[in-house]
């Protein structure tokens, strides 16, 4: 048995509305640990269990830490996560919810990602939370969902970060016989790695990420998510932190449902009613999903936008 669900696919009459589509979401963050990261990172754990992995280490204090802890506790595999100092009292919490051995280190991602390898053993298996063709291949069955279901959207919607969520989408489209259909990019002002590697025609690595979408702040997108760009119909765009979190509070009350800004950033495509939108006429969100953020949170950080 897969450690991921099959998640709902609506169509969605707020967005349709504001978007001036046919507005369909994939509903990931009704996946057990909050987010699509339990896809490919629930296969990729399955796999090293196969391989004899006797614990499983994450560098990582958001979704991907929690799918990795989510997965271990199921496999009945320790799980330790090497997360950064500005990691979040509630990811904290929901990783000792799952049983996981927590390490804080670092101002950030990288620091705690290298610790995470230094510590290391033999028996031990380390997810990435990106960069995994592993993690690729698990994502895709999102794909293989909606395309079981029969529909053929003309363009699909998701959010950006290291690229992990782009590859899977990717690579179920083309198993699945939708090679042609068009994936708009979505990434937040101050973690946009992705658009500017495609405007200038190389992997472009950020300086820091200055988004409140943090989810999104790899500095580097993987290879594999920018060779997809010249191999692909990939529109690239950025939007600001406002929009994400605009598009956050809308789409809870529009379907009672939290996510975080880095999914925001792809809703607040239809809520914006981007033009990029206006030449399809049925468009699929990814609504990737997020476990720590809260409401207060969101309102907070609209405050501080002014």
């Amino acid at each position: 048995m897969p450690l991921h669900i099959a998640t709902p696919l609506l169509k969605s009459p707020a967005l349709s509305a504001a978007g001036r589509c046919s507005a369909w979401l994939k509903l990931e963050a009704l996946q057990p640990p909050g987010s699509f990261k339990i896809r490919g990172i629930g296969a990729a754990c399955e796999e090293y269990g196969r391989r004899g992995a006797r614990r499983l280490v994450s560098s990582s204090g958001g979704n991907a830490g929690l799918a990795v802890a989510y997965a271990g506790r199921r496999l009945g595999l320790p799980v330790t996560v090497v997360v950064p100092q500005t990691t979040s009292r509630k990811a904290q919490d929901l990783l000792r919810l799952e049983r996981a051995e927590i390490v804080v280190h670092g101002d950030s991602w990288h620091e705690a990602n290298l610790l995470a390898l230094s510590i290391l053993e033999e028996s031990d298996a380390f997810l990435h939370p990106f960069d995994d063709p592993l993690l690729w291949h698990g994502h895709a069955t999102m794909i293989d969902e909606v395309a079981g279901s029969g529909l053929r959207p003309d363009a699909i919607v998701l959010s950006v970060g290291g690229g992990g969520l782009l590859c899977g989408v990717l690579e179920g489209l083309h198993r699945n016989g939708l090679g042609d259909v068009p994936v708009i990019a979505v990434e937040t002002a101050g973690a946009a790695s992705f658009n500017r590697s495609v405007h200038a025609g190389q992997l472009v690595e950020l300086e820091k990420i200055t988004s409140i979408a943090t989810s999104l702040g790899a500095k580097r997108v993987c290879d594999r998510a920018f060779q997809w760009s010249r191999e692909h119909p990939i529109d690239s765009l950025v939007v600001s932190d406002r929009a994400a979190l605009d598009a956050c509070e809308r789409f809870l009350g529009d379907h009672r449902l939290l996510v975080e800004p880095a999914c925001g950033a792809s809703l607040a495509l239809a809520y914006a009613a981007s033009p990029v939108l206006e030449s399809f006429a049925k468009v699929l969100f990814i609504v990737c999903g997020g476990a720590t953020t809260t409401i207060d949170q969101i309102r907070d950080w609209l405050a501080q936008q002014g």
